[in-house]
């Protein structure tokens, strides 16, 4: 398979902070994010996969800026590693306020396994590193990988 570049895949969503999205303190609900970063991280792995992709993990998550009621949140999700069958995917969240600066709301890493149409695991192109960053995302991806490993082998 040929190698694809991470910018070919890319993924960006944005989302506007509406009340059925909040909480009593009128702050998103996690889940509403997480919901978001997984469908974007969803569409990045099936534009490199070529194919249908499935959620296999989430790695930590934190909430570093609450987003609240009325902001604007651009999720963009970007492909750092490509195994086998299966692919990490960093998606960064932003939050803004309309013509206010656009501040990190938080970085989640997720696993992708590619799928054919009866579910069964299929191969995936590995990533083309273009550039300096793309091969830094690219080895800290692998370090993340041994540990993700490492720790289902113990379960």
């Amino acid at each position: 398979m040929e190698p694809r570049s991470p910018d070919a895949s890319q993924a960006v969503m944005t989302e506007l902070v509406l009340p059925q999205h909040t909480n009593a303190f009128g702050t998103c609900f996690g889940g509403t994010i997480l919901s978001w970063i997984d469908i974007a991280a969803g569409v990045c792995a099936g534009r490199h996969a070529g194919t249908t992709a499935v959620t296999v993990a989430f790695d930590d998550v934190h909430f570093i800026t609450p987003i609240r009621l009325g902001d604007i949140v651009n999720v963009v999700a970007r492909i750092c590693h490509a195994g086998r069958t299966s692919m990490e995917i960093q998606v960064d969240v932003w939050r803004e306020r309309y013509g206010g600066p656009r501040e990190h709301a938080n970085t989640a890493f997720v696993v992708f396994v590619a799928v054919d149409a009866a579910g069964h695991p299929v191969p995936v192109p590995p990533i083309a590193v273009e550039t300096a960053d793309d091969g830094e995302r690219h080895a800290a991806a692998q370090a993340r990988r041994g540990a993700r490993l490492a720790k289902v082998r113990r379960s």
